[in-house]
């Protein structure tokens, strides 16, 4: 009877299954064009990979190129300026880790405070603006501001803080310090938003129980809201060490010249110049895939971590 009655569930199981199928073939369709879209544009063209261990140029296909094997990765390694490169790159990146990563965070927190709901949106509004800027019209905008004539420099030298102008982007040493200031001031406002949601789904309840317990607004956003995000903070913050090598290459291109080019020369800057404007195809493909199989090496490592650490991740 019990191996009669197996075949008869697992029949049931497949009808409800069809069933449940059909019922969703809109659904369904919808979410295999997205995959058909992601096989078309994401993995086919990673056969093209392969030119990193040949010597490619227009002339040939992909399949008659010459192989070279290790000979871009080699030449990479052993490039001159690969040092200062690699430091432009990290010094960044773990800049707008460690400043601009926490601070979206503390925004939501403090929006989600405000009671007034007009002052709220518009205090939104207005940190949202920079994100739907691109860096053309913010390099713009910081070119005049920074220059030797520009607010910046007014106002400094109208509050005696310096005595003679500076113009910021032809020196190196303030370059780092423009680059964070200016990506936090365009992401910021934007990158709070998936805080806030997150903050938004949190049960009122908590709260209420709090206050009845006479906890005030720090010591219920340090022991509510906090905890009740941190899947939220820990998924954001893999994503953000798996792409600690990739650079803000819009923003670095509008902002870099030959004055700060010491400063300013990253690894998507270098990938450009000496790859692409050379058209070094293959060696830029090199440099390429070195800095991917870093960041899938970040990635497993941060989402390994954070998994020993508070039980979420990303796999």
């Amino acid at each position: 009877m019990e191996a009669e009655w197996e075949p008869a569930a697992e029949k049931a199981k497949e009808k409800k299954l069809w069933r449940k199928i059909v019922g969703q073939r809109y659904l369904q369709i919808m979410a295999l064009l997205g995959v058909a879209w992601m096989i078309v544009f994401n993995y086919i063209p990673m056969y093209g990979v392969i030119i990193a261990f040949k010597e490619f140029d227009i002339i040939h296909s992909i399949s008659s190129a010459p192989w070279v094997g290790l000979d871009h990765f080699k030449e990479f390694l052993e490039d001159d300026s690969l040092g200062y490169v690699i430091k432009n790159t990290l010094g960044m990146s773990l800049l707008k880790l460690v400043i601009g990563f926490p601070l979206p965070i503390l925004f939501a927190l403090l929006l989600n405070e405000i009671r007034s709901i007009v002052f709220k949106k518009w205090i939104q509004t207005i940190s949202y603006l920079p994100h739907f800027l691109s860096w053309v019209i913010l390099g713009g905008i910081l070119a005049t501001w920074l220059a030797d004539v520009g607010i910046v420099n007014k106002v400094l030298m109208a509050l005696h803080l310096i005595d003679q102008p500076i113009t910021y982007l032809a020196e190196p040493k303030y370059f780092w310090s423009i680059v964070v200031t200016s990506d936090i001031w365009k992401e910021i406002g934007w990158s709070a938003i998936i805080y806030l949601a997150a903050i938004s789904s949190v049960s009122p309840e908590l709260y209420e129980a709090a206050t009845i317990d006479g906890a005030g607004r720090m010591q219920k956003m340090w022991n509510i809201t906090l905890p009740s995000i941190k899947g939220t903070i820990s998924i954001l913050f893999i994503l953000a060490v798996s792409g600690i090598l990739n650079s803000n290459f819009d923003q670095i291109l509008v902002l870099r010249n030959s004055l700060n080019e010491t400063s300013s020369n990253v690894i998507d800057v270098y990938v450009y110049n000496v790859g692409l404007a050379e058209s070094r195809y293959s060696y830029a493909a090199a440099v390429g895939l070195i800095k991917n199989v870093i960041a899938l090496a970040l990635l497993l490592g941060a989402n390994s971590i954070t998994k020993r650490l508070n039980n979420t991740s990303l796999f």
